[in-house]
């Protein structure tokens, strides 16, 4: 098990319960002795805190832990910053779902205590890296834990492009846009789309049409080391948008090409003992009524 003594905390800004939480677990890491490191922005809004501060890259290169105290939204964008460093990523949940952040605000004491005591469980989570290309040249990248996703921009039109899978042609298709979407990513935006749920030890990568103008057009899953290429089509008029994990956004226009392949680093998610992915997906999914309940 790995030691943390310099932990980094990120948290989500403009939230009173963020702060609270925040001012708990400082208390709490400062009482274990250990050396507590503050993302900027979240320094700016606890006045007198006497830590050190510092960026997120320099936070990945000098942290043993990484504590980021938000929703899932701030958790990907830590992902993003981070797993270039491979410096282990824990979360506290204060938004709404909480499938990575998965640390009750009210249990810090007991489950960082866990964690710096060597009691925890880590796992591997691969992303993906997107790159818009116009005439062959890039204009554009990303990274994403969660999900690619092409769509319309501002206009409800149909995108016609074209599919990819390893250099071999899939299909041609008009629909509102194309989510590929990681493990991570499947209970988010492509399960709305209709896609399936994969447990993150998954190695897969699942393409899900949004929307599609072909009714026999169903999500496909494929090997997680496969690169996957979408082509706009020319004839568009509408200027779509590439978007990493709802976050980034890339302007596209037709003629460009995306190609979306796995990222050579993997973020390390630590979760407390009692992390069960299935029970995650009963509480947040509401899988636990039983049948007959009214």
């Amino acid at each position: 098990m790995e030691q943390f003594k310099h932990v980094g905390v990120i948290g989500r800004l403009g939230s009173a319960e963020v702060v609270e939480t925040l001012k708990r677990l400082k208390k709490f890491l400062l009482s274990e002795g250990v050396h507590v490191i503050l993302d900027k922005p979240l320094a700016d809004v606890l006045p007198g805190h006497g830590l050190q501060v510092c960026s997120h890259n320099m936070m990945g290169e000098i942290c043993d832990l990484v504590v980021v105290i938000g929703g899932d939204g701030s958790m990907l964008a830590a992902a993003r910053a981070l797993a270039r460093y491979r410096v282990p990523v824990l979360g506290i949940n204060r938004g709404r779902l909480g499938f990575l952040t998965d640390i009750h605000p009210d249990e810090i004491e007991q489950r960082v205590g866990e964690v710096l005591a060597g009691k925890y469980i880590m796992e591997s989570r691969f992303l993906l890296q997107a790159v818009v290309k116009r005439q062959g040249q890039p204009i554009g990248q990303s990274d994403a834990l969660n999900d690619v996703v092409l769509h319309p921009g501002k206009v409800a039109r149909m995108i016609e492009f074209e599919v990819y899978i390893e250099g071999q042609f899939v299909y041609s298709q008009r629909a509102d846009g194309l989510i590929i979407s990681t493990p991570t990513g499947s209970t988010g935006y492509s399960l709305s789309g209709g896609g399936p749920i994969m447990h993150p030890k998954l190695d897969a990568i699942v393409v899900v049409p949004m929307f599609p103008h072909t009714l026999t057009s169903r999500p496909l899953v494929v090997d997680g080391n496969t690169e996957i290429k979408i082509a706009i089509s020319g004839h568009n008029t509408t200027y779509p948008q590439v978007i990493c994990d709802g976050q980034v956004h890339i302007p596209a226009s037709p003629s460009d090409t995306i190609t979306v392949a796995k990222k050579p680093q993997r973020l390390k998610l630590i979760h407390p003992l009692n992390h069960n992915y299935y029970e995650v997906c009963r509480r947040k999914l509401g899988w636990g009524n039983r049948l007959g309940e009214g």
